[in-house]
């Protein structure tokens, strides 16, 4: 029903004309089913899924060049005999980091700038959907995305292995340490990349901000440990790894999961050091979530 109003001579009465609108009465599907589609969505645009050509492309890229290298190993595995993978589970992530690094600089900004940007998060939150809700939905899907970019090399490794006829049990269990870790350096990356990119809503200022985050930060660290080692202080090594998100999560996984350490002289931390090494870890993750609410919060009103 529509009112309609107009000026009239004086003692005319209002019409009102009846032009077809009708109320929905169908099931109200709440918070969970919005929580539930935003995740979705934001997931499958993380590939590009749903979106124009241009925008799979780049995901797509990514992926495949996470997973070639270890087409690459199993096919030598295979053809030589060999009796182990040339790399370990737990260090093909840190060997490709530059490409994760990348992949988290260009669908973070996607995920939340435009958002920013076209200021859409108020409109979010006028329908049956919270701050917690919103920032619950995209965390989840870019950890997720990235656990699907850092499980799929891993998966390619651990049949080409078995094909190989390697040792079940060993491969086995290698296989479950490297999905620890990269289900921790998924929540870690997706935790900073997605802080990053909600603090400015212009998406080239987002994927410079988190490659300097998450890549160039590994290199300044590599070459600062490096130093250290040759200047024979190599006690420092290990805690030089807790300025940086790849060597965070190479010293949790040197420490905790038996992977060799790619710091210089193979100098990880100790299992001490590395309970230092997974509080930095939670409490980067944690804070991430935090910080991520307090800036919705700000935004949504």
């Amino acid at each position: 029903m529509a009112v309609e109003q107009s000026l009239t001579p004086r003692g005319e009465q209002t019409r009102i004309h009846d032009i077809g609108y009708r109320h929905y009465d169908g099931p109200r599907l709440g918070r969970a089913y919005a929580r539930r589609s935003l995740y979705s969505q934001s997931l499958r645009g993380s590939y590009g899924l749903g979106r124009s050509v241009k925008s799979k492309v780049l995901p797509m890229l990514l992926f495949v060049v996470m997973c070639v290298p270890a087409l690459i190993m199993v096919a030598v595995a295979v053809a030589t005999k060999a009796k182990a993978l040339p790399v370990d589970y737990t260090r093909y992530a840190v060997i490709m980091q530059a490409v994760i690094g990348l992949y988290v600089a260009s669908q973070g900004p996607q995920s939340v700038s435009r958002d920013l940007r076209f200021k859409t998060v108020p409109l979010y939150f006028s329908r049956p959907i919270e701050t917690v809700d919103y920032v619950r939905a995209k965390y989840a899907a870019l950890a997720s995305a990235l656990f699907v970019l850092t499980t799929a090399p891993l998966i390619v490794l651990y049949v080409g292995a078995l094909l190989a006829k390697l040792d079940f049990v060993d491969q086995t269990k290698g296989f479950g340490q490297g999905l620890v870790s990269v289900a921790l350096l998924s929540l870690l990356f997706a935790g900073i990349g997605l802080v990053i990119s909600s603090v400015t809503p212009r998406r080239g200022f987002g994927i410079a901000a988190v490659i300097a985050a998450l890549t160039i930060s590994y290199g300044a660290v590599s070459t600062v440990q490096a130093i250290a080692f040759e200047q024979s202080s190599s006690s420092a090594v290990p805690w030089l790894g807790l300025f940086s998100p790849i060597t965070l999560i190479d010293g949790v996984q040197t420490a905790f999961l038996g992977a060799t350490s790619a710091f210089p002289g193979g100098q990880g931390p100790s299992t001490g050091q590395g309970v230092v090494y997974l509080v930095v870890v939670l409490g980067l993750i944690a804070g991430s979530y935090g910080l991520l609410m307090r800036r919705y919060r700000k935004v949504g009103l």
